[in-house]
């Protein structure tokens, strides 16, 4: 009998330390939001020359092979008679104005498309 009273107050010891408490254990998240990005989004003319090839000799304020866009914004006025130059000189190509280097035509760049780069150029205007 002493052996099971033993045996039985071991088992309730063992229990009772081992057994649930309670108060609350889970974690509760304290993470915020992450902050939305400092980066500037890009224009849709910006995102336009991204996907094209124009970064191969041209970039936003250094001469490569071609002016940089910084130059073209310096040399034309913003406004619908150049815009529409310079959209047809992406789409047909050019040559003699920036050097004997001529512009390769991109026959595959819409008129609409051609404008939203040039307008974003034309903006960048100091």
């Amino acid at each position: 009998m002493k052996k099971t009273l033993l045996i039985l107050s071991t088992i309730t010891l063992i229990l009772a330390a081992c057994g649930g408490s309670s108060t609350d254990t889970t974690e509760k998240s304290t993470s915020t939001p992450a902050p939305a990005s400092t980066q500037p989004t890009k224009s849709g003319g910006e995102l336009l020359i991204a996907k094209s090839d124009c970064i191969g000799c041209h970039h936003k304020e250094n001469k490569i092979i071609g002016p940089s866009y910084q130059a073209i914004a310096d040399k034309y006025p913003s406004n619908e008679e150049n815009i529409n130059l310079l959209a047809g000189k992406i789409i047909s190509g050019g040559k003699g104005v920036w050097g004997t280097v001529p512009m390769t035509p991109h026959a595959k760049i819409t008129e609409s498309d051609a404008k939203e780069m040039v307008t974003y150029i034309l903006s960048l205007k100091k």
